[in-house]
């Protein structure tokens, strides 16, 4: 009698929540497209200053000192665009090596970030929002910079969940412009445009961006990130 082997199918793996095609590209895209706004407006500054069409309102802060703006800008957005593709968990489970050298780029691009708008609050005189604006943009811009060196040092001693903490507080008050050109028109179309409603409507982006930057860090992982975690390269 001829015995016949059945064979043994066993179930395909399950992929990682992160590996679906597409999935982890949606945070990504939506930080980019946050951004969009903020890095036109400042891309059409810059236009002017190099000698184009006045496309915005005139700013004689900045006519007078053109140089922080310029610095800000490019600085802004490149931290801006190249930090959202740091949330993409593919990229940074497939390339860890540019994981490590984008995030070298990201630091100095950051600190050059929090110390050009910190120069621009303490030099540039009569900016809207008055002196509640100018406070909250001191301690944003000092918490930013601080937030960057916590991270660096933290992956320098191998902490990979204060490194990511650290590094995800500092970019959502980094791209906090994008929440403001909502939260802006909003509170002054409802409050006028005194400079207290604009401080409070400004001030109002960082606060958004910074709550939802501590509910990232601090939701549960879920089930498969609890068991199959990836470690992140040291900067």
């Amino acid at each position: 009698m001829t015995q016949h082997t059945v064979p043994v199918t066993r179930p395909a793996a399950r992929r990682p929540p992160g590996d679906r095609d597409g999935s982890s590209w949606h945070l990504p895209v939506a930080l980019v497209a946050l951004v969009l706004i903020p890095v036109v407006a400042g891309s059409l500054r810059l236009l002017e200053l190099a000698g184009g069409p006045q496309l915005l309102p005139t700013n004689p802060r900045i006519d007078s000192s053109p140089a922080p703006v310029v610095v800000h800008v490019l600085a802004a957005a490149l931290y801006a665009f190249l930090g959202a593709f740091q949330f993409s968990a593919r990229l940074r489970r497939r390339h860890p090596g540019w994981h490590r050298r984008s995030g070298r780029i990201l630091i100095v691009a950051g600190l050059i970030v929090a110390a050009s708008g910190t120069w621009m609050t303490l030099f540039y005189p009569d900016a809207p929002g008055g002196d509640l604006l100018w406070g909250i943009r001191l301690l944003v811009g000092s918490a930013m910079a601080a937030s960057i060196v916590l991270g660096f040092t933290a992956i320098r001693r191998r902490h990979i969940a204060g490194h990511r903490a650290w590094m995800i507080r500092a970019y959502a008050l980094a791209v906090s412009a994008g929440t403001q050109a909502f939260t802006q028109p909003i509170g002054e179309t409802l409050f006028g445009t005194s400079d207290l409603s604009t401080a409070l409507s400004v001030g109002a982006g960082w606060i958004i961006n910074a709550a939802a930057a501590e509910w990232v860090i601090r939701r549960p992982p879920g089930r498969w990130a609890r068991h199959h975690r990836t470690p992140t390269p040291s900067v």
